[in-house]
């Protein structure tokens, strides 16, 4: 049977198109901007659903700090609307299009959303889902709904915003998003420390983030992942860098400044950089692909209790072609190997357990995704929870069936 790309443009259109797949059982797999469909188990054949027919800007209140826009609006349309009233997405979502090899597509605001993105903020801001104020959307029924609301205030019922922040578009299509936003910090400082290995990169981190000084940002980058960095002060360091990152207005960003320096000094020499050469940095540690650059290789994200990081960091650093990085004050490793046959899921998975983390596989070919699952198995618990859900939003597991969880056989 041939695949069709359907492209509705309209709830009513969609909801036609979902439920005239529903009796045979026909894949749908959606899809925006398609930066990230290599993020998730390999899927069966069967039709794509292309919302970019959603796009277009419907609210924009900037006085109330709240957004409204068609899933399939390109995000950079987004940031440079809220750009002009300086303001921006808190969460700080990566690009994961040179990663994924789709640098020349556009990343859509639904896909951020439905992959519950987030960079190297999260510490401070959480993810995606903690600005999701509310949506429209087409169930596997065929059924157009909302839920949530415009405003921030709006905290009545379950949230289902939540519930579809992460869901990869397997429980419904979302044709419309409601989105906190806030204004752009003022002043901007990243402080840097060289030389230190994980251990002591960890410490410095969790000592910062344990401070009152409102710390948005902490990562290590080891000396080959430094010497990446398009900044020329990190790359030509030809050191290990540990980065502090602060915000806010600017005598208050001086006087943590100063605060932080004061605190940090037993670690070593310290350095600081200014807004444009901090926002490119961090921008690097957020998108990843420029810091782990070898296509050849799979990308893990590995999420761990960060005091366990060094210990985990140090039993991966053994296996073939393992190159890695800290983000989240060292509760995020991204993780590079040799793909072999199964991306080392067996050691990995072994290791970040052993910590109480999870490992996602982010970046692999099909048939080492055919093999293992992508995403952490789930406990049996969660595995019923996560099918009876299914079955209420799509029960005939037509929406990016086994994008999620492998479908045996």
């Amino acid at each position: 049977m041939s695949e069709t790309v359907f492209q509705p443009a309209s709830a009513d259109e969609l909801g036609d198109i979902v439920r005239q797949a529903m009796e045979p059982s026909r894949p749908l797999h959606i899809q925006g901007g398609a930066t990230k469909a290599g993020w998730g188990n390999a899927m069966p054949g069967g039709d794509t659903l292309d919302i970019r027919g959603f796009t277009g800007v419907e609210l924009y209140e900037p006085e109330e700090l709240v957004l409204t826009a068609k899933a399939g609006t390109p995000l950079s349309e987004i940031q440079q609307l809220l750009e002009n009233s300086h303001q921006h997405l808190a969460f700080e979502p990566p690009d994961y299009r040179t990663l994924f090899g789709t640098e020349a597509q556009d990343q859509t605001l639904g896909g951020i959303m439905a992959c519950n993105m987030a960079g190297p903020k999260r510490i401070q801001f959480g993810a995606a889902r903690d600005h999701f104020l509310g949506f429209e959307a087409v169930s596997g029924r065929g059924e157009v709904f909302q839920a949530g609301g415009r405003v921030v205030k709006n905290v009545t019922g379950f949230d289902l915003s939540k519930l579809m922040a992460g869901s990869f578009g397997t429980l419904a299509v979302m044709t419309s998003l409601s989105v906190k936003v806030l204004p752009r910090p003022e002043k901007t400082r990243t402080l840097l420390i060289s030389g230190l290995d994980e251990e002591q990169a960890v410490q410095a981190l969790t000592k910062t983030l344990k401070s009152p000084q409102e710390v948005n940002a902490a990562a290590h980058l080891p000396k080959d992942q430094a010497g990446r960095s398009s900044v020329g002060y990190v790359a030509e360091a030809g050191q290990a860098i540990t980065a502090i990152r602060i915000q806010g207005p600017g005598p208050s960003v001086l006087d943590r400044l100063e605060i932080l320096k004061n605190l940090l000094r037993a670690f070593g020499e310290l350095e600081e950089l200014h807004f444009h050469n901090s926002n490119t940095m961090w921008q690097e540690i957020g998108n990843v692909a420029s810091l782990l650059p070898d296509l050849d290789k799979a990308i893990w994200k590995l999420s761990v209790p960060p005091a366990s990081g060094p210990c985990v960091c140090a039993r991966l650093k053994v296996l073939p072609g393992a190159e890695l990085y800290l983000d989240w004050g060292g509760g995020l490793i991204w993780l590079a190997v040799e793909p072999g046959d199964d991306a080392r899921a067996g050691e990995i998975r072994e290791v970040v357990a052993r910590s109480g983390g999870h490992a996602t596989l982010l970046r692999a070919t099909d048939d080492i995704k055919r093999r293992i699952p992508v995403f952490q198995p789930p406990s049996d618990a969660l595995v019923k929870l996560s099918e009876s859900l299914k079955a209420n939003f799509d029960p005939s597991g037509i929406l990016n069936p086994g994008r999620m969880r492998m479908i045996e056989g």
